[in-house]
């Protein structure tokens, strides 16, 4: 009796041993499946839809992307730096330093994605030789679009600009205005909508494709592609380095999505790797 007391013993141990094997290989496999899953954050528009593309390409290497799309810019590097987000896709490497400068946040750029060439549009105007004296222009109020914007302007001859501001020039920093223009500061979704009430309005192509713009035909002047204003995406510094994101950003920059980016955007966007 005392045998098969001790026989018995041992069984229920080993079975326990059994089931904890069987219960932390189910909770790796959990934590294995969880890994290849991540939130990408984008604005809606175009970068949405570049999003949606790498999303394809991803899922045939074994990762998961749930896109959560963002109606400004602030908000996407907000959620990625509270942890809302696992990576997010958007941005230029100045509006994402600027950030950095202002709060502090531990972001890293890990990968180029696309370039949406800044434009200047107008309803009153069909060339820049009818921009007339004290003609009103509405540009972004953050400082990196708003740099943009100023740069942009400058290499039209339509002002010029102090050096030393480098590529984040303030209206501050126009030295010469030939033209007596008057720069209005809004936030960048909103221009679009001061195309009736302004003379020209300098917009990011993602909230001018939004309003029904295309950037080729219907902008005065465009940016150059080879605009050091590329857009890339950005993780939490500690966690540059997750395989993860590896996936992510071959997802990004890969002949099926430069494709997608000429087809569907007919050079309004371009390939920026």
């Amino acid at each position: 009796m005392k045998r098969s007391g001790v026989m018995g013993k041992f069984f229920v141990f080993f079975m326990s041993l059994a089931v904890l094997a069987l219960s932390g290989a189910a909770l790796t496999g959990e934590a294995a499946e969880a890994a290849k899953k991540i939130k990408l954050g984008a604005t809606s528009g175009p970068q949405a839809e570049v999003a949606e593309a790498a999303k394809k390409v991803a899922a045939s290497k074994g990762l998961e992307i749930e896109i959560v799309e963002f109606s400004d810019y602030v908000q996407p590097n907000a959620a990625l730096a509270d942890g809302e987000l696992d990576a997010n896709a958007y941005q230029h490497l100045p509006y994402l330093q600027n950030t950095i400068n202002n709060t502090g946040y531990k972001l890293v750029a890990i990968g180029n994605t696309v370039l949406l060439p800044m434009a200047g549009y107008s309803k009153r105007i069909q060339s820049l030789g009818e921009l007339k004296d004290g003609a009103t222009v509405t540009i972004p109020n953050d400082p990196s679009n708003g740099g943009r914007a100023l740069l942009l302007l400058a290499a039209q001859g339509l002002i010029e600009l102090n050096p030393a501001a480098g590529i984040l020039p303030t209206v501050a920093d126009v030295t010469k205005n030939g033209r007596n223009l008057k720069f209005i500061e809004l936030d960048a979704a909103q221009l679009p909508r001061t195309l009736d009430d302004t003379d020209v309005a300098v917009i990011n192509t993602n909230y001018a494709i939004e309003a029904g713009l295309v950037p080729t035909r219907d902008a005065l002047f465009i940016e150059s592609k080879e605009s050091p204003y590329v857009c890339l995406i950005a993780v939490r510094e500690e966690e540059k380095d997750r395989p993860e994101f590896k996936i992510l950003v071959e997802s990004y920059q890969n002949d099926e999505v430069k494709k997608f980016v000429e087809e569907r955007f007919k050079g309004s966007l371009a390939a920026g790797w």
